[in-house]
């Protein structure tokens, strides 16, 4: 049984739970490594056994990659079964996941009506300290991500569209290794780029634009994140201030980030200093957050996250910018690995300023 598995239900003997029902996507992957159980079905655990519950559809592969130590059932009537499960182990006190929604929720309280037990966050929360074939996958997406962007800013041209940058990088990154993107690609140019989660339009390319491109996409199951602010020809002296600006608060926020650091500390290195250049009401997000099987993960950086302490092995986004109204904007978004003593930078793609001269 594997080091995950094993880990979750010490955690829940040591809350006093009998059981535990889990049905999001990503912590069923995260725990039997089968893609494609989105909605069609849940692990029945308790401190000693395992039962994943689906249908058919899943079945032959299922049999062949499972270990022998998690029982398949197999039905359209994942619930009830479930449940069934964690009868024949006398289970009484049944945690659940708060996220789930109130249609399931009325589900699984017809069936164990006060057996239940509300646990937020739980099974999230492990998945924040990444295991070593975890970091190896990540370590594997960013540099693929690193990799687009480098070839990226050799096939810009003025005139393009966004839309078309778009395409070009998700056509790119697919035929390199990449899976699936794991959010609609960001390309915002001139004006736009004021937007922080502009969606690629039909907007050309054109000279003296910044241009942000935002992406992320899954390599072995884990996701990159990166946001990289490069122009087309001199983008003018204040928005050249403005990246200078973001550029070094990032670095600070690096700077920032090692084991026992809460998130409102670092989010505080790069904010601060961005308020104290004029610039910090033009700042209206927060600073990072974890990656992993999901694009958002904890924790995070912000305001208002001092709770969020940064531990070795959590795999974190800095991703400081400013947004001028109808100027322009600037984000700079990296990947770092938490380690003993600090960080490691996952993403190589440069981080200076890029003027393109075509």
């Amino acid at each position: 049984m594997n080091q995950r598995i094993k880990k979750f239900q010490a955690t829940i003997k040591q809350l006093g739970l009998d059981g535990f029902m889990i049905t999001n996507p990503f912590s069923l992957k995260y725990f039997v490594q089968f893609d494609g159980l989105a909605g069609d079905g849940c692990l029945a655990v308790t401190p000693d056994s395992l039962t994943l519950v689906t249908d058919a559809r899943y079945q032959e592969e299922l049999e062949a990659r499972l270990p022998k130590s998690i029982s398949l059932k197999i039905t359209r009537d994942y619930y009830k079964i479930a449940k069934d499960a964690l009868d024949d182990h006398q289970a009484k006190k049944i945690g659940f996941e708060t996220s789930i929604s109130f249609q399931l929720f009325q589900t699984l309280r017809n069936l164990f009506g006060d057996q239940l037990v509300p646990e937020d966050n739980l099974v999230e929360k492990q998945r924040e300290v990444k295991d070593q074939q975890e970091i190896a996958a990540l370590r594997k997406s960013t540099a693929l991500a690193s990799e687009g962007f480098n070839q990226l800013i050799k096939f810009i041209e003025i005139g393009q569209t966004e839309r078309q940058v778009s395409n070009w990088l998700n056509n790119w990154m697919l035929d390199h290794g990449a899976e699936k993107p794991s959010f609609d690609t960001i390309v915002a140019s001139g004006y736009r780029s004021a937007l922080p989660h502009g969606a690629a339009s039909n907007k050309q390319l054109a000279l003296s634009d910044m241009v942000t491109v935002d992406f992320g996409y899954y390599v072995d199951g884990y996701t990159s994140d990166i946001t990289r602010t490069f122009a087309l020809g001199d983008p003018g002296e204040k928005l050249r201030r403005v990246y200078q600006v973001v550029h070094e608060a990032q670095k600070r926020m690096f700077d920032a980030i090692y084991p026992g650091a809460n998130g409102q500390q670092v989010d505080a290195a790069g904010r601060d200093y961005i308020t104290s250049q004029g610039l910090g009401d033009y700042y209206n997000h927060g600073s990072g957050h974890g990656i992993g099987l999901d694009i958002h993960e904890g924790p995070n950086f912000g305001p208002r996250w001092q709770s969020n302490i940064s531990v070795e092995n959590n795999v974190m986004t800095a991703e400081p910018g400013v947004y001028l109204p109808g100027l322009g904007g600037v984000r700079i978004e990296d990947d770092l690995l938490v380690t003993k003593d600090g960080n490691q930078r996952l993403t190589t793609a440069p981080r200076n300023l890029i003027i393109l001269d075509n």
